[in-house]
């Protein structure tokens, strides 16, 4: 592009504005401004020339109007090479614009305040910016413009060092970035009016979905070679722990799979932030292992691997606690894809870096994030289907107890564990543990009772090398109801002598009279867990 001679800056953000504003007029460049930017560069002694000025007229309407002018919009989409263009700026003594600085009104951090009104909405959605900047976007090969500040560094950098100049390359990334700008933008608006039937009535969903995602990794390939892939972020991400703020210390790049199971992982894992201890591996997006322990991090992963010690191999493992050196020995020990931890201690690392094939990922500190509403999406052909995140947990004291005999201590222990879990179990989902451990899962089943089935085989199959306490408890977990009392007969035969269950079965009399005959306890949450 030509050397750039005038520049037009007006930002809400006025992060790191200051020393690349100062930086521009070192280079000699013109500085055309608005408003609070404007005062803001004339008190630091920049050099500036309102545009009120330079159009010659005045900002009106509260500020409504201000760039909406043709000195502006003109000086920014005259093609330099047309000589008819640059004709028509001659004749009307239009100047270019070569450099557009500009950031929106803050739509989106005013709608995030549950107790901003419509009108508030209204006022902060802006008109001229947005013009601007697909103005300038629409023109990169003569025109730069820039909506992020964490740019300024570097262009302020090319401009130095190419005497005021910048490579058509740069100009069109920055046009790029300036339209996935306006689509996120337009995006969040439309998203937000469409949550209003009318200007007083609101609705439970949005009547439009509209999200933009852009991409982080272009992956190998998907679930299988023969399938392109990519991975996104949202454009709007909060500071909850996710893959997409995790950092990779170690290993190749994730693949399709790792990153589901992944995410599968750090959803289960995030239901223990506040118990000392925790640990859970992950197959095909189900626990294989999941343990507590009050003791150290090493002796909760070593139950955890107990649980299911053959499917454990090559699984995610995610724990809830720094990872120290006598843990990692222990899953260097084995073959593990990827692991997930807050933090890694120095040694720590030392030994899980020596095994080439293992993807380290640091968390941070655990969160959840308790405000934001969140959506799970899944595509179907033609169409989408949209949720509200399955965020609901019901606590073992608000759980409804309908049997004869209630829930001993331990078994409460054990249910809330167990319940946890089973939350993140494929349908039909089914669940055996102790207070401290998984022990059976049976996951994905077309009937219930066939999940119960492999839960106990599982429970079976390492029942005689486990190291219980001696007075243990085993029960059930099951994310949505017993249609028929055999799935409670099969839960008594596999030795659980406590169960959770949403309930609402037309047979529910027939299931809780099952469960008193074999004397054991049940809970009804009146809360289901269906997970596709």
């Amino acid at each position: 592009m030509p050397a750039v001679q005038r520049a037009l800056l007006s930002v809400s953000d006025k992060t790191g504005l200051l020393p690349f504003a100062k930086e521009l007029s070192r280079l000699g460049i013109e500085l055309l401004s608005t408003g609070g930017t404007a005062k803001l560069l004339k008190e630091n002694n920049i050099p500036v020339i309102d545009v009120s000025d330079y159009t010659g007229f005045p900002e009106m309407l509260d500020g409504r109007v201000k760039t909406l002018h043709p000195n502006i919009h003109a000086g920014l989409l005259a093609r330099r090479d047309n000589a008819e263009h640059m004709q028509a700026l001659e004749k009307h003594g239009i100047g270019r614009i070569d450099l557009l600085v500009v950031n929106l009104y803050p739509f989106e951090k005013t709608v995030a305040n549950p107790k901003a009104s419509l009108a508030e909405a209204i006022e902060n959605i802006d008109i001229g910016g947005p013009t601007m900047i697909r103005a300038a976007a629409k023109n990169y090969q003569d025109v730069a413009v820039l909506v992020d500040p964490a740019d300024y560094a570097s262009i302020a950098k090319e401009l130095s060092d190419g005497k005021a100049t910048l490579s058509r390359e740069t100009c069109f990334a920055l046009a790029q970035k300036v339209f996935a700008h306006t689509a996120a933008y337009d995006a969040a608006i439309t998203s937000y009016l469409s949550t209003y039937k009318t200007e007083t009535q609101r609705t439970q969903m949005p009547q439009v979905f509209a999200s933009v995602s852009f991409q982080m990794q272009e992956l190998r390939y998907g679930e299988n070679p023969h399938q392109q892939a990519a991975f996104y972020r949202d454009v709007h991400t909060s500071d909850e722990s996710s893959l997409v703020n995790a950092k990779q210390l170690h290993g190749k790049e994730l693949s399709y799979n790792n990153i589901l199971d992944a995410d599968a992982t750090l959803e289960m894992i995030k239901e223990f932030i506040d118990d000392p201890f925790a640990v859970v591996i992950v197959k095909h997006t189900n626990p294989c292992g999941a343990a507590l322990s009050s003791a150290s991090l090493a002796d909760a992963f070593a139950k955890a691997q107990s649980c299911d010690p053959v499917s454990c191999f090559g699984g995610i493992v995610a724990l809830n606690r720094e990872v120290d050196e006598a843990t990692a020995k222990l899953m260097a020990a084995s073959f593990f894809e990827v692991i997930l931890a807050p933090s890694y201690s120095a040694t720590a690392l030392e030994v899980l870096q020596k095994k080439k094939n293992i993807r380290l990922l640091e968390l941070g500190a655990l969160k959840k994030n308790a405000e934001r509403k969140e959506y799970t999406l899944r595509k179907v052909t033609d169409g989408l289907l949209v949720q509200e995140k399955d965020a609901a947990l019901v606590e073992i004291k608000d759980a409804r107890c309908v049997t004869e005999r209630r829930p001993q201590i331990k078994e409460e222990a054990a249910l809330r564990f167990a319940w946890k879990m089973c939350k993140h179990v494929k349908s039909n989902a089914i669940v055996l543990a102790s207070h401290d451990r998984l022990l059976g899962v049976g996951a994905g089943q077309m009937s219930r009772v066939d999940s119960v089935r492999i839960a106990r085989m599982k429970w079976n199959d390492i029942a005689a090398n486990l190291q219980l306490e001696e007075d243990a408890a085993y029960v059930l977990a099951s994310d949505a109801f017993f249609p028929f009392r055999d799935g409670i007969d099969q839960a008594r035969e596999a030795g659980a002598t406590a169960l959770i269950q949403p309930g609402g079965s037309m047979r529910d009399d027939e299931v809780i009279a099952a469960a008193n005959e074999h004397q054991m306890a049940m809970l009804f949450t009146g809360e289901r867990h269906f997970k596709h």
